[in-house]
């Protein structure tokens, strides 16, 4: 069963080119420019990974980060928080978040991260 990433960011531009590459490695991916209810959007979708942007209108990418790790409902899915101001990210915690991929992101650094970020939830799904 293909594992379906959940990607909200902004620009439609980075999320065609993160759809196109992550969609070639095989997995089912949405994608969304604007979110008013992260924890809605997420049980809609059942993702099982979820992808934010940073800086995102109207709200900040870690906020949703965090919304989603303290819901008991999905407190256990992976979250990559993705920006191009890593020291934004380093000064205002991570927000609980699993992973950090810096923008603008080489497309191997963004499978291994991905990846990897799945794997660590499958093990801790077996445990």
């Amino acid at each position: 069963m293909l594992k379906r990433l959940l990607i909200l960011d902004d620009n439609q531009d980075i999320l065609n080119v993160m759809e196109d590459a992550l969609v070639g490695e095989g997995y089912e991916v949405v994608t969304m420019t604007y979110c008013d209810d992260i924890i809605k959007s997420v049980q809609q979708h059942q993702p099982d990974l979820v992808m934010l942007d940073f800086l995102l209108s109207g709200i900040n990418g870690g906020e949703m980060c965090a919304q989603i790790k303290k819901n008991p409902l999905t407190s256990h899915l992976p979250v990559i928080i993705l920006s191009a101001y890593p020291r934004v990210l380093e000064s205002l915690g991570d927000y609980g978040s699993d992973a950090f991929v810096q923008k603008p992101f080489d497309l191997e650094q963004l499978y291994s991260t991905v990846n990897s970020c799945l794997a660590d939830d499958e093990h801790l799904q077996l445990h």
